[in-house]
């Protein structure tokens, strides 16, 4: 008698066995469906044998398998341990974030046609040929491409991709999110002579099954996609390139909240691939391991494409009326003149995100999260951006009956709105998620601001990241603030990433690109050494400021959120996880300086979002394995009781 043991999509940390039926073939790598208790789930074969088990549980057959084909090898069972052991997830659940789901049906046709793909190499500038070389010289394992916007690193990374191949290995290319994928994919034809996949979110479960069997059979050199890209089975992979390395979406958000460029350092090791990572803003991790020497820097100093660095100028909004100031208004009027293109960015969507009354102070906040609702005029809504519920809006204050009421703040709705009353010849248009929910808009509106065909596009983080438009002379940033006031050690990096990517595509194919930034705060460091382009002066002190508050990457965080229905339940969760967590941490023999601290409890800043309260602690050290120690300790012995849930996020990007 033949037996398999099956992993599940669960937080349970063992496997469990099941009697292969006569007659049914069944391989380590397929998916199968099994009766497990009262339902029956799908699971993942990860070993068969003829050797009894010694459970003391009754066998239960194996229902069905999914597969045709294996779908997965000894390779992708191994790397879902190590990410079980450092996410602190099952292995079943790592395995599960890996696979892409679907049937398999061979009906369906292949995702990409070869003449999808167009672009010819270009010749290289004596900076990129360095960074190439170095890059496939096999020296080192670590690299980063640092350059300003426009200074040609994708170049590099294809061409680096092109040299891989032609010596017999794989690639795999991140970027951090779907927008980005569709431009990369106009760039790749010919090179690879349709030996490409694509692996990206707007893709359905059976499609990207297929995809990912194309690359398991080895039918492809380059895989091109977003975060989870990174766990593409291709066979003697030569190099793992990470775009725009600094991206917050290369972390998921999710159970395992892993971080493609971990599973990238750990991919490159087991593999001797290089992993090159690129950004004209490098997060602060990457900036210290290149100052340290643990990363090999290579820099893109300057445009390839002739263009210059753009000008950019800082306007005050205290003292303007409206969301556009004159000063912006001028320089719009100014490019539409010369029939250039103008790009204004806004990382908030909708009409306006506040209501409030003037009388007694009531504020329009979600039943179920502790956000003000957002105003959508296009649907006549008022919506939460976190759980979408959604309400009429109200002219009289539901709190005391007053008519003195008013909506505030502003969203790319109203920037549009606004955007074509000041300038009616203007063709406006708006890209933002919203905006994207219809199929195909995306691509249409930024096929059409390319040709020429938009004269001004207004949107959220869809406009800011490595786009590249050749007519855009002007980009305005609405308000540079949004980050600031977020309870986030995090805040100001990200303010001073968003100012210096936002202004790069300004300018890149001539020498009088310029950049407006509003702000309500000049004198912020970000929002001063982000116009200025100053990268070293804002890390150095950045890193100084981390450094002496005790963060990243002096530390390792790991951060606890407990959530519940029940408010008393949850605040009761987090005190009594307080007291394990000081006990676990006296318990540990380590020198004092690498000592786990807990921060907290407190409630998230977020404190209620789909009706869930919640509350955090974060455990921090400056040693990782003892952070891991103390967090793995402590999810072994906390059992949460009914209704309350506990999520673990290792090395965690955003505490909200």
């Amino acid at each position: 008698m033949e037996y398999a043991e099956v992993m599940f999509n669960a937080p349970m940390q063992q496997t469990y066995t099941y009697i292969i039926p006569e007659g049914m073939i069944c391989k380590t790598g397929q998916r199968v469906t099994v009766p497990l208790g009262r339902r029956t789930v799908t699971g993942f074969v990860v070993h068969t044998g003829t050797a009894a088990p010694t459970e003391s549980y009754v066998l239960k057959p194996i229902s069905r398998v999914i597969d045709k084909e294996q779908i997965f090898d000894e390779g992708e069972i191994e790397l879902a341990k190590w990410m079980s052991s450092l996410y602190l997830c099952s292995p079943g659940e790592a395995l599960s974030v890996m696979i892409p789901g679907g049937r398999r049906d061979s009906a369906i046709p292949a995702l990409i046609a070869d003449d999808e793909f167009a672009g010819n190499p270009h010749a290289l500038t004596s900076h990129q040929e360095e960074a190439v070389n170095a890059i496939c010289s096999g020296e080192k394992s670590l690299y980063y491409l640092f350059g300003v916007t426009g200074s040609g690193k994708t170049e590099v990374f294809l061409q680096a991709a092109e040299r891989t191949i032609a010596a017999g290995k794989t690639v795999i290319y991140l970027v951090p999110e779907i927008t980005l994928t569709h431009q990369l994919s106009d760039q790749v034809k010919n090179r690879f002579a349709g030996r490409v996949a694509v692996l990206h979110s707007a893709l359905t479960p059976t499609q990207r099954l297929i995809e990912w069997m194309r690359i398991r059979r080895g039918e492809v050199d380059i895989t091109i996609g977003a975060r989870s890209a990174v766990f593409a089975p291709l066979r003697n992979p030569g190099l793992i390139i990470i775009d725009e390395e600094h991206e917050n979406s290369y972390k998921s958000g999710s159970s395992p909240r892993y971080h493609a460029r971990q599973i990238a350092f750990h991919r490159s090791s087991i593999s001797g691939a290089a992993l090159v990572m690129g950004s004209a803003t490098p997060s602060l991790e990457a900036w210290h391991l290149m100052k340290t020497g643990r990363i090999q820097r290579l820099e893109l100093p300057e445009r390839v494409s002739g263009g210059s660095m753009p000008k950019v100028e800082v306007v005050d909004m205290t003292f303007e009326e409206g969301a556009i100031s004159r000063k912006l208004q001028q320089e719009i009027r100014s490019v539409l003149q010369k029939k250039r293109q103008v790009i204004l960015f806004l990382n908030r969507r909708g009409f306006s995100y506040f209501f409030h009354c003037k009388t007694c102070g009531y504020e329009m906040t979600c039943n179920h999260c502790s956000v003000s609702l957002t105003y959508h005029k296009e649907r006549e809504r008022m919506v939460c951006h976190y759980c979408g519920q959604s309400k009429r809006p109200v002219s009289v204050c539901p709190d005391c009956g007053s008519l003195d009421v008013g909506y505030s703040g502003f969203g790319t709705e109203m920037i549009e709105e606004e955007t074509a009353k000041i300038f009616p010849q203007a063709r406006v248009a708006r890209l933002d998620t919203d905006a994207a929910k219809n199929k195909g808009v995306v691509k249409k509106t930024l096929d059409d601001f390319k040709n020429g065909e938009i004269d001004i596009l207004l949107g959220t983080q869809m406009v800011a990241k490595g786009l590249n438009f050749p007519g855009v002379d002007l980009v305005g940033i609405v308000l540079a603030d949004s980050a600031l006031h977020l309870p986030d050690f995090r805040a100001q990096e990200r303010t001073f990433s968003l100012i210096l990517q936002v202004s790069g595509r300004s300018g890149r194919f001539s020498h009088d690109g310029k950049v407006v930034v509003q702000t309500y705060r000049p004198d912020n460091s970000a929002v001063r050494l982000g116009a200025a382009g100053d990268i070293v002066q804002f890390c150095e002190q950045e890193l100084a400021m981390r450094q002496m508050t005790g963060f990243p990457p002096y530390t390792r965080l790991s951060r606890l959120v407990f959530r519940s229905r029940d408010k008393k339940k949850v605040e009761k969760m987090a005190d009594q996880a307080d007291k394990i967590l000081h006990r676990i941490i006296s318990d540990i023999d380590s020198p004092s300086d690498q000592k786990a601290e807990i921060l907290g409890p407190v409630e998230c800043p977020l404190a209620k979002i789909s009706g869930n309260f919640r509350w955090q602690i974060i455990i921090r050290s400056v040693s990782f394995p003892i952070l891991r120690l103390v967090t793995a300790s402590f999810m072994n012995q906390v059992k949460p009781v009914s209704g309350t849930f506990i999520e673990v996020d290792i090395d965690p990007v955003n505490l909200l």
